[in-house]
């Protein structure tokens, strides 16, 4: 069995303030991660809707109710302008005003859509009504939240592992428990098919990103969502220190947008595009081969055999 080559884009959006904003298209179906749109993000998007040759959103996947990653009047933007025909959306009660509109808001777009979207709440009984992640096959899936933390809204993120296209991204919102972690790198599609992680929390040190996790998992590239100015300083020095003695290249969007494409007819290469000048110039360029490529090249029935071994996360 060999991979096919599939149009595949990532991008991480620079805000311009606080917050996270990506893409992800599998060569048909286009996922915006986070419901942030402003004048700083706002061009890009469009312009990587564009060069997907697509016109419109197909998945808005929104991890926390936490505004900078779900602010309402720029959820009402993107709701209006580009009509995502499915939503996935955190399965936590929000407890900021901030999250109790944006809920609202969803909610009344899917009665305006009489039952035409699909708008999910993702709790853990939703992940657990999922199938089994038993194939290498293309299938995104949900791996988070499999418990609701009553004391920290951090930690009911949805986690999802973006697997359908030629190379993987691995969304962690703002997960910061150790024990999230050590589930998750028990996951084989997660620590054999990782090439892109976005860092948990925006590179925060706070117990999730460990040497253990990252020697686990080993991505290839490590993405931070974090304004120039942030004031939390993300990603931490600790981080990137981590990140460094594993060879696991970091980028950030402090100064301009993260971009990553297949390249050519070989199946699994990609290059990443660091931007600078508000995401009008290139910093640097960088080639690499997805991870699952190899595995997908041997035979069939010893990777299925291998994956119902050992991984046990739902898919989408």
């Amino acid at each position: 069995m060999t991979v096919k080559s599939k149009k595949t884009r990532f991008r991480a959006y620079q805000l311009g303030n606080a917050g996270s904003s990506f893409s992800y298209f599998n060569g048909g179906f286009f996922t915006l991660i986070e419901a942030r749109y402003n004048e700083t993000n706002e061009e890009s998007i469009k312009q990587e809707l564009k060069l997907c040759d697509v016109t419109k959103i197909n998945n808005l996947h929104i991890t926390s109710w936490d505004r900078d990653h779900c602010s309402p009047s720029q959820l009402e933007k993107i709701l209006a302008e580009f009509k995502p025909n499915k939503i996935e959306y955190p399965g936590y009660i929000p407890h900021s005003e901030a999250g109790k509109e944006s809920l609202k808001i969803i909610k009344a777009y899917e009665l305006r859509g009489k039952g035409s979207n699909k708008i999910i709440s993702v709790t853990p009984e939703y992940i657990d009504s999922l199938d089994k992640a038993e194939n290498y096959g293309y299938k995104d899936t949900l791996h988070h939240p499999k418990v609701i933390d009553d004391e920290s809204s951090n930690n009911n993120s949805t986690v999802k592992h973006f697997r359908s296209g030629s190379f993987n991204v691995l969304s962690l919102g703002d997960v910061e428990c150790n024990n999230i972690a050590s589930g998750l790198r028990r996951q084989r599609t997660i620590n054999q098919e990782t090439d892109i992680m976005i860092l948990a929390h925006h590179g925060a040190s706070n117990g999730f990103t460990t040497s253990a996790f990252v020697k686990t998992v080993r991505p290839t590239i490590a993405i931070a969502s974090a304004d120039y100015a942030n004031q939390f300083k993300h990603p931490k020095q600790e981080i990137r220190d981590l990140l460094h003695k594993n060879d696991v290249k970091l980028f950030t969007t402090k100064n301009g947008d993260v971009v990553v494409f297949s390249t050519g007819s070989h199946a699994g290469h990609y290059k990443v595009v660091n931007l600078k000048a508000g995401s009008a110039e290139v910093s640097s360029e960088y080639d690499f081969i997805a991870r699952k490529t190899s595995f997908l090249r041997n035979n069939t029935d010893t990777i299925r055999a291998r994956i119902n071994r050992g991984n046990r996360g739902p898919r989408r």
